[in-house]
């Protein structure tokens, strides 16, 4: 087993009774490997790139010049998860990989477009991350597969960025919805939005039927009720130990309309 930050690995085999827990004969620790942890700007077709590698930690995007220069969305979403103890070890690619609904990371690279590069003794392919989760706790991964790393977009810099977690605390809680946005604009028409929810399905969702009702509107025609209507057709959150499924609801519609009006 290839060994990153391990901050849900170690917990779940903590949790679960002996008689079901899988012996693993080897542990192979990522953490030491230096490219694992780099951060790289590029550009590609005029539009700015960064790439995050493997093992690049929350701590590191909370660090990095060129994340706190164009893309600081992430860098809030990084100061959000857990406390600095899980920051320093949990890893962006790990928050894909682990699938929770209620994953900040990924909800903040869905409304990126992320790209996985996944690799392996066989070579390497490139997988987009909303084609990537299949299910809860299920992804495109094959065995022996590692996300080698996660590319995004950099928004243009007219983008509307918004990024929120509401959650019991204001640290060190699981999100009762987080959502991230990435709106493009040409003047007041939107020319494209994409939204990333955690926490109010089966797997962190994109809000699809949403991207497609603003697309091609005009901010200042743009209906409340309207925007509200899209997302409750988007999603069905279910009551659970953190929160009930009407509240999820409401305060999903609240934060898009935030990210959309605000």
């Amino acid at each position: 087993m290839a060994l990153a930050g391990g901050t849900d690995v170690i917990v779940d085999r903590h949790l679960l009774p002996v008689d079901r827990a899988t012996a693993i004969d080897c542990v192979i620790d990522l953490t030491g490997i230096a490219d694992f942890h780099a951060i790289e700007r590029r550009q590609v077709d005029g539009r700015s790139v960064l790439r995050f590698a493997g093992g690049v930690t929350y701590w590191d995007l909370r660090q990095s010049r060129d994340v706190g220069a164009h893309l600081p969305m992430l860098a809030d979403m990084a100061r959000d998860v857990g406390a600095v103890q899980i920051q320093t070890r949990g890893t962006l690619a790990g928050n894909v990989a682990s699938a929770s609904p209620a994953a900040d990371g990924v909800a903040a690279l869905l409304a990126l477009g992320a790209t996985l590069e996944l690799v392996s003794a066989k070579g390497a392919r490139r997988v987009a991350l909303k084609d990537a989760l299949l299910g809860y706790r299920k992804t495109a991964l094959a065995p022996g597969e590692l996300i080698g790393a996660i590319e995004v977009v950099v928004p243009s810099a007219g983008a509307k960025v918004f990024w929120r977690k509401v959650g019991t605390r204001l640290a060190q809680a699981i999100s009762k919805v987080a959502l991230a946005s990435v709106v493009e604009l040409d003047g007041d028409v939107v020319r494209s939005a994409a939204f990333g929810v955690a926490s109010v399905a089966a797997t962190t969702h994109a809000l699809g039927g949403v991207s497609l009702a603003v697309a091609g509107a005009s901010l200042a025609s743009l209906e409340h009720a309207a925007v509200d209507a899209a997302v409750a057709n988007d999603i069905r959150p279910i009551d659970d130990v953190r929160s009930t499924g009407p509240y999820r609801l409401h305060v999903t519609k609240a934060l898009v309309r935030q990210a959309l009006f605000s």
